[in-house]
């Protein structure tokens, strides 16, 4: 994955104002577990004015859906839940020609209330000031345990060691 391009993608999200959490592979690396990951994956809160922006953000680097999805679709909640219904939806896939190597991963629904997540998140600041937030450690585990394939098994493993070292109560 290019830096430049991830550090792109932080960029014009945060110009934006897009309320957003990183998971997925980049949180891994957040909570200090080394993996390589090829997508971006945002959970964007859900608001329309926030999927607005996020659209926007993404577009200003040339990010489009990889299916034929509008922003208008995205923002409604009833058309999103026929998406995850109907068609085992769990994330929209943005691609760049401009940035070929990094893929942007939107998930469809909210897996936990965006706002307490928002709240326990993870902060990291990147070398140029801006501050990325990440899903906690907590919700990374869970999240990746709901998703069970064998990389993801893996990477519990590994990031149960950083719980059990933060908190001794886990």
């Amino acid at each position: 994955m290019k830096q430049d391009s991830l550090r792109s993608v932080m960029e014009s999200l945060d110009r934006e104002g897009v309320r957003f959490l990183v998971a997925g592979g980049l949180a891994v690396n957040a909570h200090g577990l080394l993996r390589v990951t090829a997508d971006v994956d945002l959970i964007v809160q859900l608001a329309p004015d926030n999927i607005r922006k996020a659209f926007a953000a993404l577009e200003r680097l040339g990010y489009r859906p990889l299916v034929p999805v509008t922003v208008d679709g995205f923002a409604d909640a009833k058309t999103r839940e026929g998406w995850v219904r109907s068609k085992g939806m769990r994330v929209l896939q943005f691609f760049s020609d401009r940035h070929r190597s990094v893929t942007v991963d939107v998930f469809v629904e909210e897996p936990f209330v965006f706002d307490d997540e928002y709240d326990q998140s993870l902060q990291k600041e990147l070398p140029d000031g801006i501050v990325v937030r990440f899903v906690s450690l907590r919700t990374l585990l869970r999240m990746k345990q709901e998703a069970g394939r064998p990389r993801d098994l893996q990477d519990i493993e590994e990031l149960k060691h950083r719980l059990t070292d933060h908190d001794p109560e886990a």
